[in-house]
């Protein structure tokens, strides 16, 4: 009656074991063949594929469907059904993708039709009832029958799925840390600095000998960032909140994330003054700019040097990240009433603006809430922003630097919600070769064109940069014309862009003489598969006290 094929037919009992592996997978193409068309009476099921370690089908039944003048019109129904056996409620996994219906002509035509759906117990297949009429399935002309058989393709990308087992140590190499009520941005904070090994390194030497955990930032991060590395499952966090001075509520109250980053890299940094790792912080994280004023018509400038750790990108109105940056270093005349004070030379015409000397290795970059005077509030707009896989920054230094400002992506922390709250996830890049990997409290990997099912939902709030390296690949976009390279849509259709808490915050970095190779403790970025540091006795003895 039915016959059911991979897409690719070259599959062997020789890799069954590497199959068994693949069950985690986050897409595929499959299809089913059912013969005897014409007698169909049942529905029939293919036999399942599996994505995310649960069964996927694809379910077919006929089906007789009332037309707008009243008459009955039988029709072919197809739907996709995930995890149809199971006898447990209380799990959920979003899938989406399209069906196929195959014309075996050469020039035929497909019958495809796209599918998205929330899959739950009570909803476990979704799809068309009507998906093609009978006589158009049968018509030769369509060449959708071949030998009393039709063939029906299925595309599947799914999310890992919630409340069913998903061991992602064993998936991913990787687990997340638990969610206390409102730290999910603390979490997603925590995990980009995690995969930033020279940061993770640093913080294991820092001496924290007689520290009490519970009061010691320092300590306290130490054993979060072992437990990530080592641990097989998430990972609390709840002593470090204590470390902060948290009370219990403090956990339920969604912080600004901008602001707390700051504040870690400020106690982190004082720990480390007078010891082996001291400058650690500023080294990754610190670059320098120059604001001026400089007259018009009279010989006098005005210059003030500046450090920054992060850089505050306005989204209203651009489409990139490059048109972000050049407005960022745009001059502002100031004449009229708004006159500069030249002291000697009094009121004059002058431009304002910035322009930068340095970036640092790793480059967060925050994208804004927008301000409306009007209602004075801030608020979501929505706008296509795109940023990409790889940049540079040549443009915007003063100064042509000797080595190239080429960053990749490195982690995006994005938020659902409005502007007085919601929820923090991040997409990681462990190993800079432009998988990213959605940690919450389980870590899973994502697929590149299914980010955009992300970005419909969740505002884009912190974006980390990382040095390329003649790993990462594939040329570097330049920034007239628009990057040849794919660019990641951020909220099609909608796109939010507000300080807190929906602060946007990216993070690139650029190659480094001491990133060093995958082999070495030393890199910058983690590209092993477990992202392991290896830890001296001293230093693990003292973490695992």
């Amino acid at each position: 009656m039915l016959k059911t094929e991979n897409a690719d037919n070259n599959a062997t009992s020789a890799i069954l074991d590497e199959e068994d592996e693949d069950l985690a997978r986050s897409e595929a193409t499959f299809k089913f063949t059912i013969e005897n068309i014409s007698t169909l009476k049942d529905q029939v099921l293919s036999p399942p594929c599996y994505v995310r370690c649960l069964p996927w089908k694809i379910l077919a039944t006929v089906r007789h469907t009332t037309t707008p003048d009243r008459q009955q019109q039988k029709a072919l129904g197809v739907f996709l059904q995930c995890n149809g056996d199971s006898e447990t409620s209380g799990w959920s996994c979003y899938g989406l993708g399209e069906i196929r219906l195959l014309s075996h002509k050469q020039e035929g035509e497909h019958v495809i039709k796209k599918i998205h759906h929330m899959y739950h117990s009570k909803e476990d297949d979704w799809g068309y009832a009507h998906f093609v009429s009978w006589n158009d399935l049968m018509d030769p002309e369509n060449g959708f029958v071949k030998d009393d058989s039709v063939t029906l393709e299925a595309r599947v990308i799914a999310e890992a799925p919630h409340g069913v087992s998903w061991d992602s140590k064993r998936h991913t190499g990787h687990v997340g840390l638990k969610n206390q009520g409102a730290t999910c941005y603390m979490n997603s904070l925590l995990q980009t600095l995690f995969f930033t090994n020279a940061l993770r390194k640093a913080v294991y030497k820092i001496p924290t000998v007689g520290d009490d955990s519970s009061r010691s930032v320092a300590f306290a991060l130490q054993r979060v960032f072992y437990d990530l590395q080592f641990s097989d499952k998430p990972v609390a966090t709840k002593t470090l909140t204590r470390s902060f001075g948290w009370e219990t509520m403090d956990s339920f109250m969604q912080h600004d994330v901008q602001e707390f980053l700051r504040v870690l890299l400020d106690k982190l940094e004082c720990k480390m003054k007078d010891t082996c790792v001291e400058g650690t912080v500023p080294k990754l994280f610190e670059g320098k700019m120059t604001s001026f004023i400089k007259c018009k018509n009279v010989n006098c400038t005005s210059t003030r040097a500046e450090t920054f750790y992060d850089i505050q990108l306005s989204v209203k109105g651009k489409n990139s990240i490059y048109e972000s940056f050049n407005d960022y270093i745009s001059t502002e005349v100031l004449d009229g009433e708004n006159k500069y004070d030249a002291g000697e030379h009094g009121l004059q015409e002058a431009e304002k603006g910035v322009r930068f000397d340095v970036f640092p290795p790793v480059l967060h970059l925050h994208l804004r809430f927008q301000y409306d005077p009007e209602r004075d509030a801030s608020f979501k707009f929505n706008d296509r922003f795109e940023f990409y896989e790889q940049i540079n920054l040549d443009a915007y230094l003063q100064e042509k630097p000797e080595t190239p400002a080429d960053y990749t992506l490195h982690a995006v922390l994005v938020h659902s919600g409005d502007n007085h709250g919601g929820h923090y996830v991040v997409f990681i890049n462990p190993k800079g070769d432009g998988k990213l990997q959605h940690v919450n409290g389980l870590a899973r990997p994502v697929q590149h064109h299914s980010l955009t099912v992300y970005w419909r939902e969740l505002t884009v709030s912190i974006v980390t940069f990382r040095p390329v390296s003649e790993r990462s690949g594939g040329p570097l976009p330049s920034i007239t014309p628009q990057p040849s390279i794919s660019p990641f849509p951020l909220h099609e259709p909608t796109f939010s862009c507000i300080r807190y808490p929906n602060t946007k915050l990216y993070s690139y970095s650029r190659g480094q003489q001491d990133i060093g190779d995958s082999r070495s403790d030393d890199h910058l970025y983690s590209r092993g598969s477990h992202a392991h540091l290896s830890l001296d006795n001293a230093i693990l003895h003292r973490i695992t006290r």
